[in-house]
C-alpha cells in the first residue's frame, strides 16, 4: 500500500486537479488550492453546466439545477433591486431545510452579501440576537421563524421575507413567491475576490453567547476539493487509480443535518452544488423515513452525526428496503465509535465508511478518513487534507512529541477570519495563523489524528485525566447501548467521578452493575463510570448533533 505522502504527491503535482498552490492570507504564506472555484458566486454559474439534472429533491419537489440557478439569479436580482443590499450586507437565513434555503444562499452570495445561517431550532431571543449582532439588512425565513419573530421584527428594522407561508406573513414582511415574481437567468454585476467576507455562522454557543465565525469566499469553496482530494486519495491508497476513480457517477446524499450547520452547508450543499450531485432533503430526522427515502430516490451516501447512521442500522425496519444503491456512509461532528464501523461492514458489506473532523472555525473539513484508511485507524478522524497543517501543543504552546495529547492547532486556507466584532476573542483562537482548536488530541507517526476529546470536556479524577470520548466508545460497544454521554460528576474528595447517561436500544435491558461489569473490561477503573442514569428517548442535541452537556449535567445533576 503506498504511503499518504507518496499519494499527496502524486495527486497535488502540477497539472491535476488537486495542484497546491501558495497565496498570501492575512500576511501569511499559506497552501490553497489552485483549481477551487475563487467565489461561491462561480460555484453557481458552475452549476448550470449540470442541466436538468435533479439537485434538489424534497418530499414530492424536484428542482433542476437550470431551475436552481435561475431561481438564485432572480433572487439576487431581487436583493438588489427592491432591498437595495449590496456587497458587505449581511443578509440572514432562518428556516428549515427547503429548497428555498439554497436559493436564498447562492442568490445573496453572489451578489457578495454576506450569508447569515441562523439556527433554526433557536427561539425567539437567540434568534433576534443573531439579527442585532449581525447587523442583517435582509431576513429570509421560513412560516415557523418569522412567526417567533412576528413581535420583534417592527423594531428590528430588516426587510422580511417569508418562505412556504399558509396565512398572513407578520406585518411589513413580505411572502417569497411574490418577491420572486417573474424568472430570469441573468445575475447582477458585481465583482467578488476569494477573500471577500462570505458567511457568518454561529458557533453552538454551550458557554456564553454564540460568536459569529466569519468565513471568506475562499474558505467555503475550497471545501469540495478538500473533500474530493480525501476521498480519492484513500481510493488510490487502496491500488486505485486517479482515472478510475474520478469517473462521473450519480452522487445522491440523504442530508440529514441542517443547512445552517458547516456539514450541511460547506460539505454537502456547496460541493453538491459543484459536483452535480443531488441532495435529498428530509423535513425531520427518522429513520424509517430515511430508509423509505434511499430506496426511492436510490441515495448512494447518507450520514450526518454518527447516531444517525446507528439508528438506521439499528432500525427494526431496516431490512424491509432495498438499500443496493448506497456505496457510502459518512459522519462527523461527533466523535464515532470505533464499533459503528464493525457495524457498517456486517450490514453494509462492500459500503465505504467515512468521517472528518472539522469545526465552523475551518470552513467544515481539517482531517478525513475514509476506505481503507478508516479501516486500518477507524478510532482515527483521518490525516490532515493537503492544504492543512496541525499540532498538538501542551498548555505553555510548545509542541509535543508525536503521540502524546495537547491542544490541536489548525492552519490553512480553510481557517476563518475570525470572529464578528469579537476582536478579543478573535485574538486569543487565533494566533499566527493557527487556530487554536480546544480539541485535545494525539497525531501518530503517519499523520492520523486523532480527538481525544474537548478540552472543556475533560474531567479529572483523583489527580487522574479521564477523556469523555474514550468512556463513551466504550459504552456503546454494550449491544444493549442506542446512545452515551459521559459527564463529571462533582465528589467532594476526588474532585469529580465518571457518570454516564445511557439510552437503551428497544427491548434491550441492562443493568447498572452489568454495564460496570462490561466496561471494567474494556477500560481502566478509574475510567469505569461511579454513577449510570438511564434515560428514555433522545440525549440532548444541538442541530450539528454534539451532544449538549451543560444541559445535560444540569438535567441530572440540578
Amino acid at each position: 500500500m503506498k504511503s499518504l505522502d507518496e499519494v499527496k504527491a502524486a495527486l497535488t503535482a502540477p497539472g491535476q486537479l488537486f495542484e497546491v498552490d501558495e497565496a498570501e492570507i492575512r500576511g501569511e504564506r499559506t497552501r490553497v488550492w489552485k483549481h477551487a472555484p475563487p467565489s461561491l458566486r462561480a460555484v453557481l454559474e458552475i452549476t448550470r453546466l449540470h442541466g436538468d439534472a435533479p439537485f434538489l429533491v424534497y418530499e414530492d419537489e424536484r428542482l433542476t439545477f437550470e431551475q436552481h440557478f435561475r431561481h438564485a439569479a432572480t433572487f439576487a436580482r431581487r436583493l438588489t433591486e427592491r432591498y437595495g443590499v449590496r456587497k458587505g450586507d449581511r443578509v440572514a437565513i432562518a428556516m428549515r431545510n427547503f429548497p428555498e434555503w439554497s436559493v436564498a444562499f447562492f442568490g445573496a452570495a453572489a451578489i457578495g452579501a454576506v450569508v447569515v445561517p441562523l439556527n433554526a431550532w433557536w427561539t425567539a431571543p437567540e434568534l433576534e440576537y443573531g439579527l442585532r449582532d449581525s447587523g442583517a439588512k435582509v431576513l429570509v425565513a421560513d412560516e415557523e421563524r418569522a412567526g417567533r419573530l412576528a413581535e420583534v421584527l417592527p423594531g428590528l428594522g430588516i426587510a422580511t421575507i417569508v418562505v412556504r407561508g399558509d396565512g398572513t406573513p407578520p406585518a411589513g414582511a413580505e411572502p417569497y413567491e411574490s418577491v420572486l415574481g417573474e424568472v430570469g437567468d441573468t445575475l447582477p454585476d458585481v465583482a467578488i475576490d476569494p477573500e471577500d467576507d462570505a458567511t457568518i455562522f454561529y458557533t453552538s454557543g454551550t458557554t456564553g453567547r454564540p460568536k459569529g465565525a466569519l468565513g471568506t469566499q475562499r474558505n467555503i469553496t475550497g471545501n469540495p476539493l478538500s473533500l474530493g482530494y480525501a476521498m480519492l486519495a484513500a481510493g488510490v491508497r487502496a491500488g486505485g487509480t486517479a482515472e478510475e476513480l474520478t469517473a462521473p457517477q450519480r452522487r445522491v446524499t440523504l442530508l440529514g443535518v441542517p443547512f445552517f450547520h458547516a456539514t450541511g452547508c460547506h460539505s454537502v450543499l456547496v460541493t453538491s452544488a459543484l459536483m452535480g450531485g443531488t441532495i435529498v432533503l428530509i423535513h425531520k430526522w427518522n429513520a424509517e423515513r430515511a430508509l423509505e427515502l434511499i430506496e426511492r430516490e436510490r441515495v448512494t451516501t447518507f450520514g450526518g452525526v454518527p447516531t444517525m447512521a446507528w439508528q438506521v442500522l439499528a432500525s427494526p425496519e431496516f431490512d424491509k428496503y432495498d438499500i443496493s444503491s448506497l456505496t457510502a456512509v459518512s459522519y462527523g461532528g461527533a466523535p464515532a465509535p470505533p464499533t459503528l464501523v464493525e457495524k457498517i461492514k456486517q450490514q453494509l458489506p462492500e459500503r465505504t465508511p467515512s468521517n472528518g473532523y472539522g469545526l465552523t472555525e475551518t470552513s467544515s473539513v481539517t482531517t478525513y478518513n475514509s476506505g481503507i484508511n478508516y479501516l486500518a485507524h477507524p478510532d482515527s478522524v483521518g490525516p490532515p487534507v493537503p492544504v492543512c497543517d496541525v499540532k498538538v501543543v501542551d498548555p505553555s504552546g510548545e509542541e509535543v512529541p508525536t503521540g502524546e495529547v495537547g491542544e490541536l492547532l489548525i492552519k490553512g486556507p480553510n481557517v476563518i477570519k475570525g470572529y464578528w466584532n469579537r476582536p478579543e476573542a478573535t485574538a486569543q483562537a487565533f494566533v499566527g495563523g493557527w487556530l487554536h482548536s480546544g480539541d485535545l488530541a494525539r497525531v501518530d507517526a503517519e499523520g492520523f489524528v486523532y480527538i481525544v476529546d474537548r478540552a472543556k470536556d475533560m474531567l479529572i479524577r483523583g489527580g487522574e485525566n479521564v477523556y469523555c470520548a474514550e468512556v463513551e466508545a466504550a459504552v456503546y460497544e454494550h449491544a444493549a447501548v442506542a446512545d452515551a454521554a459521559v459527564i463529571g460528576v462533582p465528589h467532594d474528595e476526588l474532585g469529580e467521578e465518571v457518570g454516564a447517561v445511557v439510552c437503551l436500544r428497544p427491548g434491550a435491558t441492562v443493568t447498572a452493575d452489568e454495564l460496570r461489569a462490561f466496561l471494567r473490561e474494556r477500560i481502566a477503573a478509574f475510567k469505569v463510570p461511579a454513577h449510570v442514569w438511564f434515560r428514555d428517548g433522545e440525549l440532548p442535541r444541538n442541530p450539528g448533533g454534539k451532544i449538549l452537556k451543560t444541559r445535560l449535567r444540569a438535567e441530572i445533576l440540578g
